[in-house]
């Protein structure tokens, strides 16, 4: 006896069940509510305070009275007419050219440490360490390192120089050796950005350069250099915007007195030693508009590469 088919060769395949459609409304309403607690921290502890900064720019508070009487540009007017105000900024140079130095070291041993290397690890983390520190433990432990006869002095003894050298308290050196020690703390924080952006490029081109006959000066210049040029961007901002705002290691080494006072101990002073805290807010401000335009400056000049889209 002949055995019946149980489904004919024309019959439909099995429907597949539809998914339950998502709401349009949820699935806008979902990364906001994600995002809610990170943009009121935002909007309540970055951009309140600064509007309020603004605000007292406009007048003449001093910060613990309640009247605050309007100016208008009162303060902006009394900052730009005194040079004094602005010949502070003559201090951020030297700090500039340590970040910029700065940078040049962390991109060297980021680049060396990228090779194969004995004991690499130990130097990473001997280059790194200073940037866990505490900014005003390390400006405690150079203030014995600095003083006359301390560390520095009996390092100089051991090569032949036998003097008692001022670093902080002669004008002509105060300003370096704040500087070097800006160098020595932040040094990690490149060293590492540097470091990742290196190890991020594939090996496959690190291997073909290596089968060219390519050096390691020439592997440097045309590889490693074209494709971290993001990252070096972002240093050079971070630098610059650094040396226009350095504060605590020559607050707490100096207290910002003679030759190494910048902008924001000045401002500082302004607001809470001589209660000018609306001619403070103006000197802020005019601090943050200079950065916003050194860093607008800065991506002009420097556009960020973004990859092509088919």
């Amino acid at each position: 006896m002949a055995l019946t088919r149980l489904s004919s060769p024309s019959a439909s395949p099995p429907r597949s069940v539809p998914a339950a459609p998502t709401r349009p409304g949820r699935r806008w309403i979902t990364p906001w509510l994600f995002l809610a607690v990170p943009l009121i921290m935002l909007v309540t502890f970055t951009y309140v305070p600064v509007a309020n900064m603004i605000s007292y720019s406009f007048t003449d508070w001093d910060g613990v009275s309640p009247d605050k009487d309007f100016v208008g540009l009162g303060n902006y007017a009394q900052l730009f007419t005194r040079p004094e105000l602005f010949q502070v900024f003559s201090v951020s140079l030297f700090y500039l050219v340590a970040s910029f130095a700065q940078i040049a070291l962390a991109l060297y041993f980021a680049t060396v440490l990228s090779f194969r290397l004995r004991l690499r690890n130990l130097f990473k983390g001997v280059l790194f360490f200073p940037y866990l520190l505490n900014g005003v433990a390390v400006a405690f432990v150079f203030l014995y390192v600095f003083q006359p006869g301390g560390t520095l002095d009996g390092l100089l003894r051991l090569f032949g120089v036998d003097a008692k050298i001022f670093w902080l308290g002669d004008p002509d050196l105060v300003n370096v050796s704040l500087a070097g020690v800006s160098i020595w703390r932040f040094l990690g924080l490149n060293f590492v950005l540097f470091l990742g952006a290196i190890q991020s490029v594939p090996a496959e081109i690190h291997e073909a350069a290596e089968l060219d006959g390519a050096s390691r000066t020439q592997v440097f210049r045309h590889i490693i250099v074209p494709s971290i040029r993001p990252i070096i961007s972002l240093s050079v901002i971070l630098g610059v915007s650094g040396a226009l705002s350095v504060f605590e290691i020559p607050y707490v080494m100096t207290g910002g007195s003679g030759e190494s006072r910048t902008f924001v101990i000045q401002t500082i002073k302004l607001a809470f030693q001589f209660n000018k805290m609306g001619l403070a807010s103006a000197s802020a401000v005019v601090l943050l508009v200079a950065i916003l335009l050194i860093t607008w400056v800065q991506r002009r000049l420097i556009p960020e590469e973004r990859p092509e889209t088919r």
